[in-house]
């Protein structure tokens, strides 16, 4: 059995050494400090977020009750000679289902349903497993998180193509496009998510690989 298997890896904040989340160095604050700036770029740096944990919850809460009106809500008005209609997300998806706009019909399905639920999902599910101190899958879920990290900057794309349409369709008065009050609960959503994502911080996820990293964590924040 290798000595990799049977002894612990000591961990960098045991060693009280620190990433910058903005170039990436590893430094050591002063002693006794818990967050310093980085020699490099004079960034703040943390040996973890500050209230990362219930920051993270208040957004992903917040970003779940944002998104039932945002659903339910018409996101879009259009208004003819016949008078104003108003459409859904879904709606939205129906209508723009056709042999030759199918392709944009499934990209606001999943940018505007698939990826806000499976964010929302995701990070309650990271959050879980980092109160309850879960030791599976911990790589799994920080390939998790990297992956929520990265199709966050996708998530505009609905938003993007509604005031898109808003603006390019002003034939007044014959007809005009105006976005309706889902599309702003939409968009909340997508900011506070965005913002759960940048408060979490995935090095707590590694906290509970080793008993012996509580003691030196809560030292630290004490």
């Amino acid at each position: 059995m290798s000595t990799a298997t049977t002894t612990a890896a000591t961990t960098a904040l045991e060693l009280g050494l620190v990433s910058c989340e903005k170039c990436g160095l590893l430094s050591r604050p002063e002693p006794g400090a818990h967050e310093g700036r980085c020699p490099r770029c004079d960034a703040r740096v943390h040996f973890r977020k500050p209230d990362s944990i219930k920051r993270t919850w208040a957004y992903l809460i917040s970003a779940a009750i944002c998104y039932v009106p945002a659903n339910l809500l018409p996101v879009l008005t259009t208004t003819t000679a016949e008078g104003a209609d108003s459409d859904t997300i879904l709606q939205g998806i129906v209508l723009l289902w056709s042999p030759t706009g199918w392709p944009l019909s499934v990209l606001v399905l999943i940018a505007s349903i698939m990826i806000p639920s499976a964010k929302i999902l995701a990070l309650a599910y990271l959050l879980v497993g980092v109160q309850r101190g879960s030791k599976v899958g911990q790589r799994q879920r920080v390939r998790m998180f990297r992956v929520v990290q990265f199709i966050g900057r996708w998530s505009m794309v609905d938003v993007f193509v509604d005031t898109f349409t808003a603006a390019l369709v002003q034939l007044q008065p014959l007809m005009s496009v105006e976005p309706a009050s889902g599309l702003f609960f939409f968009a909340a959503v997508v900011v506070l998510t965005m913002l759960a994502v940048e408060s979490f911080d995935p090095r707590l996820i590694w906290d509970t690989s080793l008993d012996r990293t509580a003691a030196p964590l809560e030292a630290r924040h004490a």
